[in-house]
């Protein structure tokens, strides 16, 4: 009986900052990677999470950094701002592993299209990568719609990057949704590099040991904390008292979750965190979240009715450009971020209840496998 050949070793790079949404992404492909037989390694930068990555995928943590200043700075997670020295341990951290791994693949997360902060250890990665005489295949790792650029030159910019160092550029959504080149428009100049692997979402969610009226999420909860509020003072204006859950998230300062607890109405439960947040969307009749590419995911998958508060501030996008396609495919509905309150919150969620249940959708939400199947055909 012949040997087992060893797949390919992959170091795939993930940096979250704010919510989960990249690390949970880029968790679940790792895992598709990892089912398929190759050698894969996580090297996260964020803050540690519950559940991500899972148990079968190797994970090396580089020392954590947030965003800060909106998302222009870094910082530690206790607030201390990041210095030269810190940022150098950091980058020769990343550099030793890839040193040690001599992967076959390489897979970076968002940058260039994104994280152009942690451009001080990502560009002596990718020089690195080019030095080498036998080169690793480099791809990127992308949501289907990226932060619109305004700044001049941006664009051109991830363009020369892309040219200059990635094999692949891995579009995780389905092209009828939205394709590329409305968000980033220079992308018929990197077409030859461009695959569209499907949404990456989570396995199919068992049904609902539990089931709410109103199953109101906040995502990681970092920037969630006027939702919360509203919620919870929507709740208890709810003359009809619904039974309400608010999953906080697990990036709420410790003092806002206190507060939302105390000032709770008997029907309204709150949790810090759901890992059966995708189980519960099956039960809910309605779900009130961000709108966030791996919540969407979620509800995709439960064909749950949504009411939708795309995340906006510091001149965020990718969110709304989401919501309004999902609006327009009857799928979800919009109440804006700005202005929002518990008067405009309970109106908007009894209009929701009030409509029928959304229309089938037939999006591609097998991505992670389909990503592990691309690059490992490469």
């Amino acid at each position: 009986m012949g040997a087992i050949m060893a797949g390919p070793r992959i170091l795939f790079y993930v940096q979250h900052l704010l919510g989960i949404g990249h690390l949970a992404r880029a968790s679940r492909i790792a895992s598709a990677l990892a089912r398929a037989r190759s050698d894969v390694t996580l090297v996260t930068g964020g803050t540690q999470v519950t559940g991500f990555p899972a148990s079968d995928v190797k994970n090396i943590a580089l020392p954590p950094v947030v965003a800060s200043k909106g998302f222009a700075g870094l910082a530690q997670p206790d607030g201390t701002p990041v210095d030269e020295a810190f940022l150098a341990r950091r980058r020769d951290m990343l550099l030793a592993i890839f040193e040690r791994l001599q992967p076959d693949i390489v897979v970076v997360e968002a940058f260039p299209f994104g994280r152009r902060q942690m451009r001080f250890e990502l560009l002596p990665l990718l020089d690195a990568i080019k030095a080498r005489t036998v080169k690793p295949l480099v791809a990127t790792s992308i949501r289907d719609i990226v932060q619109k650029r305004v700044k001049p030159g941006r664009n051109e910019e991830t363009v020369d990057l892309v040219k200059a160092h990635f094999d692949l550029v891995l579009v995780h959504g389905d092209e009828r949704f939205a394709k590329l080149d409305e968000t980033f428009p220079l992308a018929t100049s990197i077409a030859d590099r461009i695959v569209y692997t499907g949404l990456v979402a989570g396995p199919k969610p068992v049904a609902a040991v539990e089931s709410f009226d109103v199953l109101v999420s906040v995502g990681g909860g970092a920037a969630g904390r006027n939702l919360v509020d509203a919620a919870v003072e929507a709740a208890r204006n709810d003359r009809a008292q619904r039974k309400w859950a608010l999953i906080a998230g697990p990036n709420l300062p410790r003092a806002n979750f206190e507060i939302a607890q105390r000032n709770a109405p008997p029907h309204l439960s709150i949790y810090s965190f759901r890992n059966d947040f995708p189980s519960l969307l099956t039960g809910a009749r309605l779900s009130v979240s961000q709108a966030g590419y791996n919540t969407v995911c979620d509800l995709l998958r439960a064909g749950c009715r949504a009411l939708l508060v795309p995340f906006a501030a510091d001149g965020e996008t990718e969110q709304t450009e989401r919501a309004k396609k999902l609006e327009a495919l009857g799928l979800a509905s919009i109440i804006p971020e700005e202005g929002l309150n518990a008067e405009t919150l309970g109106t908007a969620i009894n209009q929701a209840l009030s409509r029928p249940s959304p229309p089938a959708n037939a999006l591609d939400l097998d991505g992670a496998r389909k990503t592990a199947e691309i690059l490992l055909a490469k």
